[in-house]
């Protein structure tokens, strides 16, 4: 299992690599070229502890793919996704989680004080810190803000103290194999959420999705029937006059029927009717 972290600056990202090696027995991966994307005016931001990079350096990022792909069934975590191109590949591997970390801007700023004064540098001001941060999130060459939008969990890190991230860390329970691969219902949960995205009814959407002995049978969503007009072009008048439930008539159907439907034009589709016509009935 390889985790990417990602996020803004002084999120919590090599706090969260830490408890992952030190708690959970992940081991860091670096990418070299990674450390050259970082504009020397906030190096200084960079924890202490990464700065040792004790752990596997790897001169491209295509060389770390290459190697966690051959060790997939240990546990790895890395800060060093910079490159979209990279995390395309990365998230064709069933082993790999993109995790982004966050954290109230006023809270990175205390943080960033903290850690030059810890460094008896001069505090810079919030404006530098700010646009340090847009650098990190929105440069055209390295910004990142791209790759946070992929991630597939997401952590606001609120936590004043590491006791109280650990503790976050915990309940999260990131490396749960689960979050890798959706269980039975969560993946027809899933299957009929996008089947809902097809429906026209401008009231609610639903989907459907008809299983047995863990096989679709058939999907479904709510809607008008075919040949008749779709409720978001004027066809249902109660939807269209925002009359509430029990008030008129509606002509969408519900979203099981349309599965049943859906089935029934398989079924008819292996067995011709005798005249050869078509007696299917859909839904749009």
């Amino acid at each position: 299992m390889l985790i990417g972290l990602c996020g803004s600056i002084l999120a919590g990202k090599q706090s969260v690599a830490a408890y992952l090696v030190e708690q959970q027995g992940f081991s860091r991966l670096y990418v070299a070229s990674a450390a050259s994307d970082i504009t020397s005016s906030s190096e200084n931001l960079q924890s202490p502890s990464d700065s040792k990079r004790s752990g596997h350096v790897f001169t491209t990022a295509e060389d770390l793919i290459e190697y966690i792909t051959k060790r997939w069934q240990q546990r790895w975590v890395t800060t060093d996704i910079r490159d979209e191109e990279i995390l395309e590949k990365l998230l064709r591997r069933p082993s790999f989680l993109l995790v982004s970390i966050d954290a109230p801007l006023c809270l990175r700023w205390q943080r960033c004080k903290s850690r030059y004064a810890l460094a008896n540098l001069p505090e810079p001001s919030l404006e530098q810190f700010v646009g340090w941060n847009d650098d990190y999130l929105y440069d055209q060459r390295y910004g990142i803000a791209c790759l946070i939008d992929r991630a597939e969990v997401r952590l606001v890190n609120r936590s004043v103290h590491i006791g109280q991230l650990h503790q976050i860390l915990k309940e999260l329970d990131l490396p749960n194999e689960q979050r890798l691969r959706p269980n039975w219902d969560q993946y027809f949960m899933q299957l009929a959420s996008l089947a809902a995205q097809r429906s026209n009814c401008m009231k609610r959407r639903v989907g459907s999705v008809l299983v047995r002995e863990k096989r679709v049978i058939s999907t479904g969503y709510n809607g008008t029937p075919r040949h008749l007009k779709n409720c978001n072009e004027g066809g249902c008048r109660r939807c269209n006059e925002g009359n509430a439930a029990g008030v008129g008539l509606s002509t969408s159907s519900e979203r099981t029927g349309t599965a049943l439907i859906e089935l029934v034009k398989k079924q008819q589709s292996l067995t011709p009717n005798s005249s050869g016509e078509d007696e299917s009935i859909l839904m749009d």
